[in-house]
């Protein structure tokens, strides 16, 4: 299932450049020769093609080896495929991606918030093992107790690891309908168990509201997609014109998403302000600011070790301008940014290129954020069949929180 290894991969990633150079020389050079024209290139020019390929011979020496003696065949697609995927590969950044046609197409799908599979959110770690950022509320992963910082090492009694990373979520998304058994390491209590979990086609409802009493107002976010910020106007709008006073924003097991939105939601929750900043290597840096114009209502927000990425751009502003009380434990940790772009042939690629700040200028990358007040969820909060509000001990605590702020 997972047979061609990273460092192969890598050697053929450097193959594909010293190729591409080298097609390139001949093609505006000797072609042309060939064709009756004449090309002439100044001493140095040759001088730097010859050393790029004196460069790479043994580059291209180890990919021909590769070709005779590898034990299965390897078709030109998979070799080009591996090319490309070894050139993100070698950065050593687990944000950093090339994804074909099927991944990409996989990868969009569940940007729009609809997609099948068991609604969990994957990231490589530090240790190049499969981590769970967050499981998407009320979906398989969910309902099957999978939480946050959970590593997944087998599918369907295969192994895997962050190298196999995609390999392994094209596995588990599979059809709808149909079971799929992953092997969990839970490093909080060392455990590890095998949970089977059908999957179903997984459509998001981005932003849940409803009025806790008659001045509160409970407003759940569970991932930044295309449409967070019309939603969430649209459902803070209905709070404030129910009564709201104050709104407490659930931000608890959100893995983040568009930059754009959170930058949106931000504005209407900030005075004039900083919302973040970001910075580049080539210089191409950027900042997000807020106008005057914002709600008129206080603001309490729940976070955990879920709480990832746009999550954190978006509480970090609020805390830095002492904007909104923070409730809950630290932050997933997230502090980079990546963009996203299509390739030929219906591919694409993530690639990481840049660094935010909070507006205090404080990058969160590995280390999260802490909230304001600390308050661990009960365990047996998991084992609840249908938990209510009275049993979700941080929701009471942002409760009480803000009938304090509200001078109730």
């Amino acid at each position: 299932m997972y047979n061609l290894k990273k460092s192969n991969v890598v050697i053929l990633s450097l193959f594909l450049v010293a190729i591409t150079a080298l097609a390139t020389f001949f093609v505006t050079t000797l072609l042309q020769v060939n064709t009756g024209d004449k090309v002439v290139i100044s001493q140095s020019a040759l001088d730097s093609y010859q050393t790029f390929i004196d460069e790479y011979r043994e580059v291209e020496e180890l990919k021909t080896y590769i070709e005779k003696n590898y034990y299965k065949d390897v078709t030109d697609e998979t070799l080009i495929e591996g090319m490309k995927k070894g050139i993100f590969d070698v950065l050593n950044d687990p944000y950093s991606v090339f994804m074909n046609s099927d991944e990409f197409k996989d990868y969009m799908e569940s940007s729009s918030g609809e997609y099948p599979g068991i609604g969990i959110y994957l990231a490589p770690n530090d240790d190049n093992e499969i981590e769970i950022v967050s499981p998407i509320e009320d979906t398989p992963a969910d309902r099957a107790g999978l939480i946050a910082k959970d590593l997944i090492i087998g599918v369907n009694g295969e192994t895997v690891n962050a190298d196999v990373m995609d390999e392994a979520i094209a596995t588990i998304k599979g059809e709808p309908g149909t079971p799929v058994t992953l092997t969990i390491y839970r490093p909080s209590n060392k455990e590890k168990f095998d949970v089977e979990i059908v999957r179903e086609w997984i459509d998001i409802k981005v932003v849940k509201s409803r009025m806790l009493d008659d001045q509160i107002g409970y407003l759940r976010l569970t991932m930044f997609d295309e449409h967070a910020a019309t939603e969430f106007e649209k459902h803070m709008d209905a709070l404030i014109k129910d009564g709201a006073k104050g709104v407490i924003i659930d931000l608890r097991q959100n893995p983040g998403g568009y930059l754009s939105q959170c930058v949106e939601i931000a504005d209407r929750l900030l005075g004039e302000g900083m919302i973040v900043y970001t910075e580049s290597r080539n210089g191409d840096n950027e900042e997000y600011t807020s106008d005057a114009s914002k709600y008129d209502a206080k603001i309490v927000v729940l976070v955990d070790g879920g709480s990832a990425s746009a999550s954190e751009i978006l509480t970090g502003a609020l805390k830095d301008h002492k904007s909104a009380t923070i409730v809950g434990t630290t932050t997933f940790g997230k502090g980079i940014v990546q963009i996203v772009k299509p390739y030929n042939e219906e591919t694409g690629f993530k690639l990481t290129t840049s660094e935010y700040f909070t507006p205090n200028g404080v990058n969160i990358h590995g280390v999260g954020i802490d909230p304001d007040v600390v308050v661990e969820l009960d365990e047996a909060y998991y084992e609840l069949e249908n938990p209510t509000d009275a049993d979700d001990n941080q929701l009471q605590k942002a409760i009480e929180i803000m009938n304090t702020e509200l001078g109730k």
